[in-house]
């Protein structure tokens, strides 16, 4: 495990390439972008595991340090590869974090946040990431479980559990409707040290920025994720049939698109550094499907913005407040638990509904 390449990761380089500073609430010391791992799972199409392993590889060169995952990506295809991509990588040189409560694609078998299940999960987790223990263990997504009351009475004393053995250090919550961090940030008996927030601090949708003071007096730590909210805001997008939003928001999206290819700009990259503006987050997680997309995201973060990109952000932005809905909240859960009813015999399958993935 003795590799010079990564033997002082955390000790501020040089000249860094990706700027790190330590979190106030629980002293990790994280990369300005963080390292998504969803394309490692497959979710934004197939990626070989030699691919993920360059890309991870170069990716900790950059000064990347934080690397997200969950059994949800690719039912734990995501952790295995990025397990193996570690094997060579001192543990030293990288935080690492992951999640429980939501698993496999099956409707019926896809969110658990029982207890029994989250000490499985852990476990299994971290046989597969080949670690004795995470930096951060999360409730993924947990607006899916049947009520609130569940995570606060049950799953988040189950991760305490988690960190007084040693298997993880500290406690996160992620989910898509802020409003739901908040609610359980204030009802929680056990301290959750930062929440996951995602495609709520983009070009699109700012609503993260009205909870910020609420999170840092809380003495919680804020992670960002999908600044192009899930592909939608890249310049090239190849949106899995899964993605949510809605046709409105899609045309004016591509409006913007042909906008910023009229000014010879990259929306992706415009997102980013728009999502870059907000003060007091930890770090940005970003996905890279591939090397080309992970060298544009490490541009995006450590070049400045040209003349012409000011001005161009400052027109999409512009084109994007004109829509009336800018966000999806709720509507993947109602799909959830209309398809778990479909599935249980319940009701029957309405062909107009778009499957929920």
């Amino acid at each position: 495990m003795n590799n010079p390449k990564f033997s002082n990761f955390h000790e501020p380089p040089p000249t860094p390439k990706i700027p790190s500073h330590s979190h106030v609430s629980y002293g990790l010391r994280l990369s300005q972008m963080g390292f998504g791992g969803s394309p490692a799972g497959g979710v934004f199409g197939d990626q070989k595991e030699e691919e993920t392993a360059q890309i991870l590889s170069m990716a900790l060169k950059a000064g990347i340090n934080y690397i997200d995952t969950s059994p949800w990506y690719g039912n734990g295809r995501s952790e295995e590869v990025i397990g193996k991509a570690l094997k060579s990588i001192p543990r030293k040189a990288y935080y690492i974090g992951t999640k429980v409560g939501r698993y496999e694609p099956n409707v019926e078998k896809m969110f658990d946040f029982s207890a029994e299940r989250i000490a499985k999960s852990v476990d299994l987790s971290l046989q597969k990431l080949g670690l004795d223990y995470v930096d951060i263990i999360q409730v993924h997504d947990l607006e899916f479980a049947p009520s609130l009351d569940i995570i606060v009475n049950e799953t988040l004393p189950a991760l305490q559990k988690v960190v007084d053995q040693g298997k993880a250090r500290y406690i996160g919550i992620t989910c898509y409707p802020v409003s739901a961090l908040k609610e359980v940030i204030e009802r929680s008996k056990v301290k959750i040290n930062c929440v996951l927030s995602y495609a709520r601090n983009t070009l699109l949708n700012e609503d993260l920025k009205q909870y910020m003071d609420f999170f840092q007096s809380r003495g919680v730590g804020v992670i960002n994720a999908a600044s192009v909210a899930m592909g939608l805001l890249a310049q090239s997008p190849l949106l899995p049939e899964w993605h949510p939003a809605p046709e409105a928001i899609r045309a004016k999206v591509q409006e913007a698109r042909n906008l910023c290819t009229k000014s010879g700009v990259d929306l992706g990259r415009l997102s980013v550094h728009y999502s870059l503006e907000t003060p007091g987050i930890a770090t940005h997680l970003m996905g890279n499907s591939s090397m080309e997309i992970l060298n544009l995201n490490v541009s995006s973060v450590t070049t400045s913005l040209t003349e012409v990109e000011k001005k161009t952000i400052k027109e999409v932005k512009e084109m994007l407040s004109t829509i009336e809905k800018t966000h999806w909240e709720g509507d993947d859960v109602a799909k959830y638990w209309s398809q778990l009813k479909v599935a249980r015999g319940e009701v029957p399958q309405d062909p107009s509904v778009k499957p929920f993935l």
